[in-house]
């Protein structure tokens, strides 16, 4: 792998990031057609990065440290924000 290509810390976060935004209806993409919300498969992404920072805890730096942070919050955020439309819905 070359340098140009190597996938790094935060390029790995934002990669579940965007998966768990694109579950809970925030984003679309080209290839689905509807903006319809899995919160089962945003909470796994979610899962995700919470279990990375757990297991890389004192091995990053404070960037890495508070993008993971800022992900996290942000995504929980919005998760239980998805999750309380669904129940109004309901």
């Amino acid at each position: 792998m070359t340098v140009d290509n190597e996938l790094d810390f935060s390029q790995l976060i934002m990669g579940f990031c965007s998966a768990a935004l694109l579950y809970l209806g925030e984003t679309s993409s080209e290839q689905r057609q509807s903006t319809e919300i899995n919160i089962p498969l945003a909470r796994q992404n979610i899962d995700i990065i919470a279990l990375l920072r757990e297991k890389t805890r004192g091995n990053l730096n404070d960037q890495e440290k508070n993008l993971i942070e800022q992900v996290l919050n942000d995504l929980q955020d919005r998760c239980k924000k998805a999750e309380s439309s669904i129940d109004k819905r309901a």
